[in-house]
């Protein structure tokens, strides 16, 4: 198994989650470089992206010092796949039990996706390294803190619906880190190909995060 090591220190510096969904490999490889330029250092390939494999693997490759994962997983099969590219983790939009404890087992970090209560207890209870509370634009940061009262323990990772705007109040109600796509990775800017706007972008958010996380 060629995957390369998740490192939480890399997470934790910076703990924004890029989504890469249906990017090409060359505009994948622009947009690392961008995050890493800015500081960052956790992305995933969602694995409905087209020749998603080759991409992971060829990230990985790249660059060494990024955490490089897979998301969208659904099914065994799909984690199969993002682990023989290199997937150093895996995030999923739902529960699927096996994913979980067959990650938990091999050591790789999971963030699968939960909605209630219920559901974000139970993938925390299989063994998830943070749950992933999807689609958060629907529930907003004042569910995030009702969820903090009763499970504290639990690392939470809000995805869908995070945006400059609101970046600062998910850190502040605690949460362990949160996963981003369309409203980081600015499609305007990527089909522009303006990497120099992209990064001020990045930097942007990254300060809104972190004047919050002091």
């Amino acid at each position: 198994m060629n995957h390369s090591t998740f490192s939480w220190d890399v997470f934790n510096a910076t703990p924004i989650v890029a989504i890469l969904r249906g990017q090409p490999l060359a505009t994948c490889i622009r947009i690392a470089e961008t995050l890493q330029s800015a500081g960052y250092g956790t992305l995933e390939v969602t694995m409905n992206t087209p020749g998603v494999a080759g991409i992971i693997s060829e990230l990985s490759a790249r660059f060494p010092d990024l955490n490089v994962g897979a998301g969208t997983v659904c099914t065994p099969e799909d984690l199969e796949v993002a682990l023989g590219a290199g997937a150093s983790f895996i995030v999923t939009p739902i529960i699927d039990e096996e994913v979980i404890t067959t990650c938990v087992k091999r050591g790789i970090p999971v963030f699968p996706g939960g909605y209630t209560p219920t559901e974000i207890y139970r993938a925390w209870s299989l063994g998830a390294s943070a749950v992933k509370v999807f689609p958060a634009s629907q529930l907003g940061v004042k569910y995030i803190k009702d969820l903090g009262g009763p499970l504290p323990q639990i690392k939470l990772v809000p995805t869908g619906g995070v945006s400059l705007e609101n970046i600062g109040s998910f850190f502040a109600a605690g949460v362990a880190g949160v996963g981003m796509g369309s409203s980081l990775l600015d499609k305007k800017l990527i089909a522009a190909e303006d990497y120099a706007g992209l990064r001020a972008h990045f930097l942007a958010m990254k300060k809104e995060m972190e004047s919050a996380a002091r």
